[in-house]
């Protein structure tokens, strides 16, 4: 999205409304307290990008979801922002491009914006012929991880939230996260509960040997119980 004769005007901050499903979380942290006080000082130096909404006099924010946090609690009034007309396919694309340069993202963040940017790609024209296998390649690419990386993280929106919880939280790896994902929300729930009996979370062994026993048929409230009490 190029910035090309376009020129930044003041949108009150009352009209503008965050990205409808934007998988980037705002978080009230250390970082966000240092650009409210940024903001407070210097005001905002980059103008957020957006979109009109159809039929309203407010907008849909494209980036700057951080920004416009920090400047509601810093007490702005109005920002500086670029707007472009964007179908909602190609804003989707562009949330994602402009949020995955960030320092710290979380892996279910990755996760919701890796299957976002996929189906955004998949409704586009030449896409829609090329298949889902095209538009992976194509994140890919953009993104600088391997293909098979991205179908992993975006297995991640299959699990619970618990779970997804414990992935941003660093208490389960990937490749875990990623067994897990392939058990339905019941069965990850019962997973959950032993997890708590047990004081513990899967390893990769536990949580694969569960997904090879689902594919079976053979997974049970016993075999569960019994694989997640194991000693480590």
């Amino acid at each position: 999205m190029k910035n090309t004769m376009k020129k930044p005007v003041a949108i009150p901050v009352e009209k503008l409304r965050p990205f409808a499903g934007h998988p980037f979380k705002v978080k009230d942290d250390a970082e966000m307290n240092t650009l409210i006080e940024s903001i407070q000082t210097q005001g905002v130096l980059s103008p957020l990008i957006v979109r009109p909404i159809e039929n309203t006099d407010e907008y849909e924010l494209i980036s700057g979801h951080r920004r416009l946090h920090a400047a509601q609690k810093a007490g702005i009034t109005e920002v500086s922002a670029l707007i472009y007309a964007l179908d909602r396919d190609a804003a989707v694309i562009a949330v994602v491009d402009s949020n995955l340069h960030r320092e710290h993202i979380l892996p279910s963040e990755k996760a919701f914006a890796y299957k976002l940017k996929m189906e955004a790609l998949s409704h586009q024209g030449t896409s829609r012929q090329l298949g889902e296998k095209w538009s992976v390649s194509q994140i890919s690419e953009s993104a600088n991880e391997s293909e098979r990386q991205i179908h992993r993280y975006i297995r991640l929106t299959y699990l619970i939230p618990e779970f997804l919880e414990k992935m941003d939280q660093g208490e389960i790896a990937l490749s875990v996260g990623v067994e897990l994902s392939f058990l339905d929300e019941s069965i990850q729930r019962e997973v959950l509960e032993q997890c708590a009996i047990n004081d513990c979370t899967p390893s990769y062994s536990q949580a694969w040997r569960m997904h090879k026993a689902e594919r079976e048929g053979t997974l049970t409230t016993a075999v569960i119980q019994t694989i997640m009490s194991e000693e480590k």
